[in-house]
């Protein structure tokens, strides 16, 4: 195979796996957002309830 084809399909393959990477990291900082909120909502209430 012709090493420039190679090298642009490396960085092809390259470029998707570090796409791939960054989407499924933000999905998880996302749902760890949204499990700090709801535990914050949670002591909001208990607070509420307390005084």
């Amino acid at each position: 195979m012709n090493k420039l084809i190679e090298s642009k399909i490396l960085r092809t393959a390259f470029f998707a796996l570090v796409m791939g990477a960054s989407i499924g990291g933000c999905a998880t900082v996302e749902g760890a957002g949204e499990d700090i909120e709801s535990a914050g909502d949670a002591i909001e209430d208990a607070a509420d309830d307390a005084s």
